[in-house]
């Protein structure tokens, strides 16, 4: 449990860590925007200081006009329109348009300019004034939206690595799981072959019989076992069966195994049939983790209720126990391979629970409900076809 708490800290770290390039990303190019907006500014007063001089009737003789002309030139990248206190306009620079519409994208110009930038006045006389309004360059207006592309362009990094991480370990999984499945099958068909042999030969001894079918039952319960490792990896073959009669056959063979202080309540009718396409082999596991689960979390003392509820089109299965509870905080993780609250174990069981449900029988399942000293509810829903 520690590991997946551990593995989670790791990639909030790395989450938080990208985030926080981004965010300085996206702050250090708003700053230079800022930046570049006051030099764009300072730029176009000297251009209007340059202008007033150079249409100043009081023009020095010895002013270097080349000079003024030499700075209104320079500028080729801000658009700017010069007009009157009635806003007739008096002169353009850097303002793309035909001659047959010259007047209308002037005038739609000039209202963008008064609403994004305050202008600047050009006192000619005392009588005589004009004023000076102006756009961002194409690039200060390009450079304010880099930083939402470039915030977007981080997030959409964050993402399709994190798909990514998450296919190559789901894949890497799978064939862990399948590998680790079929040896296991592999490995216990040479001594249930000999468990068989062996119950045949107790058979023809004076052993009490009741003894020796305990005994086959056991055995046939871990061919089961073998065939359900063997199913791993494989398109498991779905037959309509009745559900509520494989979750009683399950339990049946748990409360003859299980502490006499476990109690077992089917809360559903159990002679009613309730048919649903279904692995029943596979199945089985699922119950069995579950309860078994629910044994432990009650440590061997307690109640554990299955319910099953139809719908039109699905049927829900409920299994409930008394047990400790799982706390919040572990509710994303309970379904991770790993995921344990005991001392002893893989915590492979509700891990494989999901598999078999999920991605064999296309169904769902999912802690319903959890309190700490009072008992946790999964729940499992299959579809009818």
């Amino acid at each position: 449990m520690d590991f997946y708490f551990k593995k989670r800290r790791w990639k909030i770290l790395l989450l938080l860590l990208a985030v926080g390039i981004g965010v300085a990303s996206f702050f250090y190019t708003n700053w230079l925007v800022k930046k570049m907006a006051v030099e764009e500014r300072k730029n176009v007063e000297l251009w209007a200081e340059a202008t007033r001089k150079l249409a100043s009737p009081e023009i020095s003789s010895n002013l270097d006009i080349t000079f003024l002309v030499d700075i209104i030139n320079r500028n080729t990248s801000i658009p700017i329109i010069i007009a009157d206190s009635t806003d007739q306009i008096l002169g353009d620079k850097n303002i793309s348009f035909s001659e047959d519409r010259k007047d209308k994208v002037l005038l739609r110009e000039l209202k963008k300019m008064k609403a994004e930038n305050e202008p600047i006045v050009i006192v000619i006389s005392e009588t005589e004034k004009q004023y000076l309004y102006y756009h961002d360059s194409v690039l200060l207006e390009n450079l304010k939206y880099y930083p939402v592309i470039q915030f977007a362009v981080v997030f959409l990094f964050i993402l399709i690595a994190y798909l990514a991480f998450n296919s190559s370990r789901n894949a890497e999984q799978n064939q862990v799981w399948v590998g680790m499945s079929k040896e296991t099958a592999h490995q216990l068909g040479t001594p249930i072959s000999s468990l068989m042999a062996w119950v045949e030969l107790l058979k023809m001894q004076k052993i009490d019989p009741n003894l020796i079918q305990e005994f086959e039952k056991d055995t046939h319960r871990l061919q089961k076992i073998t065939e359900r490792f063997s199913k791993i990896g494989s398109i498991p073959e779905l037959i309509s069966t009745d559900v509520s009669e494989t979750i009683q056959s399950t339990v049946e063979y748990l409360r003859t195994r299980s502490s006499g202080k476990v109690k077992f309540v089917l809360d559903f009718d159990p002679l009613k049939r309730c048919d649903v396409p279904l692995n029943a082999s596979l199945f089985t596991w699922v119950i069995e983790n579950l309860c078994k689960n629910a044994i432990d979390a009650m440590n061997n003392s307690g109640t554990i209720q299955i319910t099953i509820a139809e719908k039109a089109d699905q049927v829900y299965i409920d299994v409930a126990d008394t047990g400790k509870g799982i706390s919040k905080a572990y509710f994303k993780t309970v379904f991770q391979p790993g995921f344990t609250t005991k001392k002893r174990g893989w915590g492979l069981g509700l891990s494989l629970a999901k598999r078999i449900v999920e991605n064999y029988h296309k169904g769902k399942i999912f802690l319903k409900q959890s309190e700490i000293n009072k008992g946790t509810t999964f729940r499992i829903i299959l579809n009818r076809r």
